[in-house]
């Protein structure tokens, strides 16, 4: 399932990223590309071993790990520290699949990538082109939010960033493994867990189906969670 998620960042947070981002040192994007993707990536990103990368990462991971509905979509067990890119005109990603496993940055630690998720840090209409585009089983759907905002999508979804015409895009991208492997499980527990929610608005936390579905929801992540 694809998730758009808003307001992961603030445009005050937004801004600074900008600013820092604008006179940053950018490398190739093969860097971190498989054999594969690489044959089709064309774009430039911040060395995983710039400071500025470790700092932008920093707040972008306690920014999600606040947001209730990325919570709630990911169910994530742990995140791997985000990285930040840029492209310029002409520049593109062709369709690719992520890397199944990856390592945490400077430990020897492997983490399984169940979802990708990218932030978006340029506004829509300061670039032409530059659509984020997922396959999944209904067709192609073509993603570009507002600065701010991030997609949450399944890591096994086909996707690629479509060539600039104009302007230039930046974003973070990073993936989590989720405490729930499958992604119809996961959609399950979301649609589960958004229904509690509206139950508890429209009536108090003692209501008895509040109380029937939560203890469902808990114990199926009892049943299904990898820790």
């Amino acid at each position: 399932m694809i998730h758009h998620i808003p307001n992961v960042l603030s445009k005050e947070q937004v801004a600074e990223f900008r600013q820092l981002m604008e006179t940053a040192n950018w490398v190739g994007g093969k860097v971190t590309a498989g054999t594969l993707s690489a044959s089709v990536k064309k774009n430039q990103q911040l060395s995983e071993h710039d400071p500025l990368t470790h700092h932008l990462s920093e707040v972008l991971v306690k920014a999600i790990w606040q947001n209730p509905l990325f919570q709630a979509a990911a169910l994530p067990h742990q995140v791997i520290p985000p990285l930040f890119n840029r492209y310029d005109v002409s520049e593109s990603f062709g369709f690719h699949v992520d890397n199944s496993i990856r390592l945490i940055r400077g430990t020897s630690q492997q983490l399984r990538t169940d979802l990708s998720c990218t932030v978006f840090l340029s506004e829509p209409e300061e670039y032409e082109g530059g659509e984020l585009v997922i396959e999944d089983t209904y067709g192609y759907h073509e993603v570009k939010l507002p600065a701010g905002d991030a997609v949450l999508y399944p890591a096994t979804s086909l996707h690629e960033v479509s060539s600039i015409t104009q302007g230039t895009r930046f974003a973070s991208f990073f993936w989590i493994q989720s405490m729930i492997r499958e992604d119809t499980k996961r959609h399950l527990l979301f649609t589960l867990d958004e229904s509690i929610r509206q139950l508890r608005k429209d009536h108090d936390d003692q209501y008895p189906e509040v109380m029937k579905l939560t203890n469902i929801y808990h114990n199926l992540i009892r049943m299904w969670a990898e820790l």
